[in-house]
């Protein structure tokens, strides 16, 4: 019974945004797009290598602690940027075959890519300063 009222509350909360008619509420904003998961070398090819936008390509594993503090915020700064680049996100543990060719050999290694070619690199991690920098001459802001 308790479960029960539990569940008629939440689903009698309001949803924010426009919702979709399956019930799922999503928003128009570009920043939410603008990140995505590798998910094999084609999806790279196609998404990153083709890609009419600059793209930063971030090199991760789940294991790595740097990593789990550059990516939420190289994803936000991405995200404020409206669309003007896209951000890949690359598991090297999933991925071996992409971070071999683009020869990483420690993570997090974030490359900023234009029209195919690797135009900037770092490894490491970095403060959100340096990250703005980064995007800035990424976009030629």
């Amino acid at each position: 019974m308790a479960q029960r009222l539990v569940l008629q509350r939440l689903l009698a909360l309001p949803t924010r945004g426009p919702v979709a008619s399956h019930g799922r509420a999503f928003g128009t904003s570009a920043g939410r797009w603008s990140t995505f998961n590798v998910q094999d070398g084609s999806d790279f090819q196609d998404r990153v290598v083709n890609s009419p936008k600059p793209v930063v390509v971030d090199f991760h594993a789940q294991w790595c602690g740097p990593c789990k503090i550059l990516g939420p915020r190289l994803e936000k700064l991405v995200a404020k940027q409206d669309g003007k680049v896209l951000m890949a996100k690359v598991d090297i543990d999933d991925h071996t075959d992409l971070a071999i060719e683009y020869e990483v050999s420690a993570v997090p290694t974030v490359l900023a890519m234009k029209n195919g070619d690797v135009v900037d690199k770092f490894v490491g991690i970095k403060d959100e300063d340096q990250l703005e920098a980064f995007l800035k001459k990424l976009i030629g802001a």
